[in-house]
């Protein structure tokens, strides 16, 4: 035990060291904020060119069905050929001619627009939604009911599921499916990348110690499988260290960057509610101005709430659970394969029966984020190569007590088997010199006696 501590002291000081590991593990942060910070900042951000659309009616009935926003201009043209707008676009400071004809049978009409450039999605967006409630309203009409305006406006209604977790003993708590959704897939992609990244660190650095012949004198003083461990538990200390920094830093850099951008967005909404409200205190009173504040206060205080309401400790405590056996059990996979050739070239056809398993855990995922008790999520939770990364997925929506164990035992005696057999492998393999070798040949090696 001295020995395999003092390898798995050299390899965690020499990778902490190393100006690569400070660099990502401080940048990295960085990189996952962005991913948190970014996608929200732009959903908030308004596009503020201004486009002039010109409309040729050939219906002479949808000019006016489309309306102007503060950035989208419309102007209908009577008196020009449409050959003619098209060809004289950018000159007349047009960003886009739509056309509007009839089709035979509908009363939906075709639409066409032409521009220099691809359309943004907004303004395609604006065409066929204001189309779309023209045409719906004018269907309507046919049927002749009085106030036919009056009446979409009243039935209109936005619905929002409140979702509510109950314990066994009866405790009701706030969830949200969307939040949970979110930990599930950064829980598993996290844990699938880790396991990639750390066990070809493994990989390369049995390659590299076998070529400078440094593995020869190692092993005079301590055992190969002393070696083989000292080495793998080193770097998880090492992937451990990282994954706690990365943790604080991306949270608190991503706490900043939302509570300045909720700040921002909070007095814009504010605004719109204000305006909303004498909107509805002019037309239906002020009651209904105040359920309508109040609901959207509610909504906002329920997410938040289902945040809180994440049972954490058991997340974090099984990620860190499964990450380590997980890790451990590709990591003594991919030092066999390590010690068994002598450069990274020679390794890609027998570290390709180790990637499979992983990359089908990643399709499994996708259906397990949906499908969280499905038969297939359930059994793939169980396959100790695939469940570091599925039971991930399935344990912020909730995992039987009796799943968890089971699935950790057998993780766990896979990894003792594996460990055993991938020792018997690198002992012979890392003194093994000038030869290609093959799965085949590696498994004559562990009937090899000690």
């Amino acid at each position: 035990m001295k020995q395999m501590f003092l390898i798995l002291q050299r390899e965690f000081m020499t990778r902490v060291r190393k100006k690569s590991f400070i660099f990502t593990t401080l940048l990295s942060p960085l990189f996952f904020a962005a991913m948190v910070i970014l996608p929200t900042y732009f959903a908030t951000m308004e596009d503020t060119e201004v486009r002039n659309i010109a409309v040729i009616d050939n219906t002479q009935h949808f000019g006016s069905a489309i309306p102007q926003t503060e950035y989208i201009k419309i102007t209908t043209i009577t008196d020009t050929p449409a050959e003619k707008v098209k060809n004289s676009l950018e000159e007349s400071g047009y960003y886009a001619l739509l056309t509007i004809d009839s089709l035979p049978g509908s009363i939906a009409p075709a639409l066409t627009i032409y521009s220099p450039k691809q359309p943004s999605i907004e303004v395609i967006s604006h065409i066929e939604n204001s189309m779309e409630k023209e045409i719906e309203t004018r269907k309507l009409m046919t049927y002749n009911i009085q106030d036919l305006d009056k009446i979409l406006k009243d039935v209109k209604t936005k619905v929002n599921v409140r979702s509510i977790k109950i314990s066994k003993d009866g405790e009701e708590k706030e969830s949200n499916t969307l939040i949970t959704m979110g930990i599930a897939y950064i829980l598993s992609f996290l844990m699938y990348m880790m396991v990639m990244l750390m066990g070809n660190q493994v990989m390369q650095g049995v390659i590299e110690e076998k070529n400078n012949r440094v593995v020869e004198l190692l092993v005079s003083s301590v055992k190969p499988v002393q070696l083989m461990m000292g080495k793998i538990f080193g770097i998880a200390a090492v992937g451990l260290l990282q994954i706690a920094i990365w943790i604080v830093l991306t949270a608190g850099l991503a706490g900043v960057g939302l509570n300045l951008i909720s700040e921002k967005s909070g007095k814009a909404n504010m605004e719109q509610v204000q305006i909303a409200n004498q909107s509805i205190m002019a037309n239906q009173g002020a009651q209904s101005a105040d359920v309508t504040a109040a609901i959207s206060e509610t909504n906002t205080d329920n997410f938040l709430q289902a945040l809180k309401n994440q049972n954490y400790g058991l997340i974090i405590g099984g990620f860190i659970f499964f990450f380590l056996m997980g890790y451990l059990l590709y990591a003594a996979m991919y030092a066999a394969v390590g010690s068994a050739v002598e450069n990274v070239s020679d390794t890609q056809q027998l570290v390709m029966p180790i990637t499979i398993p992983l990359i089908l855990a990643i399709f499994v995922m996708i259906v397990g984020i949906k499908s969280p008790d499905g038969s297939l999520a359930f059994w793939f939770s169980m396959i100790p190569f695939t469940s570091p990364i599925v039971m991930l997925t399935r344990l912020p929506f909730g995992v039987p007590v009796w799943q968890l164990i089971l699935s950790a035992a057998l993780l766990i005696g896979t990894f003792v088997v594996t460990v055993w057999l991938a020792a018997k492998i690198y002992r012979v393999g890392i003194l093994m010199y000038g030869k290609k070798y093959s799965w085949k040949e590696m498994i004559k090696w562990i009937r090899y006696r000690s």
